[in-house]
């Protein structure tokens, strides 16, 4: 059976993609690791309607809501390998099962790559930090760090002083006359020694350790990761990706799809900055857009 379009990726992105095309009644199948990208947060922010709840619980019942319509199915497998064929895509599975699509969107989602520093992976998510929009309120007017990875984490630094009182932590990196200055302007706190550790009881974090033993208190520190696509199908089908300072991005026209027709992308892999409510307009953007190239055969 040859589907409408396999979704690669059960997150935000992807299951609002699903939901729109369920209700247009096109054949949908989902496939799904289970492994979001933030799946490492207690608590999703900024959500209309939904701020403060878990997002793996958000994501679950989205899925049970996608039980509403008969012609979506959501696996909990992977897509191993994706080919283009003459009348549509062929998507193999990790179970060795083969299926067939006219449309592909691909929402697989980023995988990060932290900075090497003791203590800062078991406070990801929790007192250590990627988006303020999504994070920053909750950690208002407390002592806060920036750790510096590459210069835009000058414009980070300068930008978390909306929420507290900020430090950016060098880490042994050099900055520029005019980047001083423009730090200086905002009133942030420059410590050009290198990290050793970060401290706190359980998740919390209180101080970080520098190397030599200084400690200097802290209760958030954000860190801008190295991130790369969770999944190797966009090589694999060709589409145009550029590389940017925080990894690969796909690039997409406005309605989402990507360098090769039929082949859609949305949420994180295929924009900057990252939002679950930007994910979800990107997934409804995409499954709408696929909805009418199937319709008028585009």
């Amino acid at each position: 059976m040859q589907l409408d379009t396999i979704i690669i990726g059960g997150g935000f992105a992807g299951l609002s993609a699903a939901t729109y095309l369920g209700r247009a009644r096109r054949k949908v199948q989902v496939l799904d690791t289970g492994k979001p990208r933030n799946r490492f947060s207690s608590a999703s922010h900024g959500f209309l309607g939904q701020d403060g709840r878990a997002p793996l619980d958000i994501l679950s019942d989205a899925r049970f809501q996608l039980k509403s319509y008969p012609t979506v199915s959501v696996r909990t497998t992977a897509a191993q390998s994706a080919q283009s064929k003459s009348d549509g895509f062929s998507v193999g599975l990790d179970t060795g099962e083969t299926l067939y699509t006219r449309t592909l969107i691909l929402a697989f989602g980023l995988h990060d790559t932290l900075p090497d520093i003791p203590g800062l992976a078991a406070r990801w998510g929790i007192s250590v930090l990627h988006c303020p929009y999504c994070h920053g309120f909750e950690y208002s007017d407390r002592s806060l760090g920036v750790l510096y990875r590459n210069e835009m984490s000058v414009h980070q630094a300068q930008l978390i002083t909306e929420w507290g009182p900020t430090t950016l932590f060098l880490n042994g990196h050099e900055l520029t006359t005019e980047q001083s200055g423009l730090l200086i302007q905002r009133g942030v706190q420059i410590e050009p020694r290198p990290l050793a550790a970060l401290e706190g009881e359980g998740t919390n974090l209180s101080n970080v350790r520098l190397q030599g033993g200084h400690a200097v208190e802290i209760e958030a520190l954000y860190v801008a990761p190295q991130s790369a696509h969770a999944s190797p199908l966009a090589a694999q089908l060709g589409v145009k990706v550029e590389e940017t300072m925080m990894g690969p991005l796909i690039v997409t026209d406005d309605t989402k799809m990507t360098s090769q027709p039929g082949v859609y992308a949305a949420g994180d892999i295929a924009r900057a900055p990252h939002s679950v409510s930007w994910a979800v307009s990107d997934g409804v953007t995409a499954g709408t857009a696929v909805h009418r190239a199937v319709v008028f055969g585009k």
